[in-house]
C-alpha cells in the first residue's frame, strides 16, 4: 500500500503576531514521534510535559491515574491517522503545563503528494520565533518582547543578557527570526535516527 502523507499547520495560540509552521509527516506517524517533530519545527527544547487533546481523548507520555479526569491513553500507542482523516480535522497540543503553551494542529491536506527527493518529514514554511522556555506563557512572552525592544526599561539589560544564546544566531533574541533550512536539517537527521530497521 502506498504511504500517505499529511500536510499540517501548527499555530501557537494566544500569541500575536502569530507563530506558526506548516509541515509534512507520514499519516501513520505515532503521536510520540509527532511530539518530537513538533518540538523540532517549533523550536522547543523538550524540557516539560505535554499532551494531545482530540476532543474527549487525551494522549500523554506517562499516565498519572490519580489526576486523570478524562479518557487518557499513552501517546505511543496511537497513530495520527486514527483521528486525522480529512481536511480540517484538528487537535490541541499543550506543552509545559506551567506556561501552558497551547498549539492548534490542523490537517490541511490529507493526501500530500511527496516527490522521491522529499524527506519523510519536513517543514514547508513558517513565521516568527518560538518563545523562550520558561518565559511565563503568552503573557510573560508579551512582556518579554516589550522589554527587549525598550532600551530605557530598567530590566532591558538583564533580559537581553538572559536572552543571548537562546537562538542559534547567538545574538539578542529576535521574535521575527525563523530558519526553515535549519529546521529541515534537524528533521532529516531525526528521521534517519528514528527510522525502522530491517532485522533478520
Amino acid at each position: 500500500m502506498k504511504k500517505k502523507y499529511y500536510e499540517i499547520k501548527i499555530e501557537l495560540m494566544e500569541v500575536e503576531p502569530a507563530v506558526w509552521r506548516r509541515f509534512v509527516v507520514p499519516a501513520e506517524i505515532s503521536l510520540d514521534r509527532l511530539h518530537d517533530v513538533i518540538q523540532i519545527v517549533m523550536g522547543w527544547q523538550d524540557e516539560h510535559l505535554h499532551e494531545f487533546n482530540f476532543g474527549k481523548h487525551r494522549y500523554v507520555e506517562i499516565i498519572d491515574e490519580e489526576f486523570d479526569d478524562k479518557e487518557t491513553f499513552l501517546e505511543g500507542t496511537v497513530r495520527l491517522n486514527k483521528h486525522f482523516k480529512k481536511k480540517g480535522d484538528s487537535c490541541i497540543y499543550v506543552y509545559d503545563f506551567g506556561d501552558s503553551w497551547s498549539h492548534r494542529l490542523t490537517l490541511e491536506n490529507s493526501d500530500f503528494k511527496r516527490s522521491e527527493d522529499d524527506f519523510e518529514m519536513w517543514c514547508l514554511e513558517g513565521e516568527r520565533a518560538c518563545p523562550p522556555e520558561d518565559v511565563g506563557g503568552p503573557p510573560g512572552y508579551e512582556e518579554f518582547c516589550k522589554i527587549i525592544k525598550s532600551p530605557k526599561n530598567k530590566e532591558h539589560a538583564s533580559t537581553v543578557a538572559w536572552s543571548n544564546g537562546l537562538q542559534p544566531t547567538g545574538k539578542k533574541f529576535d521574535p521575527a527570526w525563523f530558519d526553515g533550512e535549519m529546521v529541515n536539517v534537524t528533521l532529516y537527521w531525526y528521521a534517519r535516527w528514528s527510522r525502522p530497521r530491517k532485522l533478520d
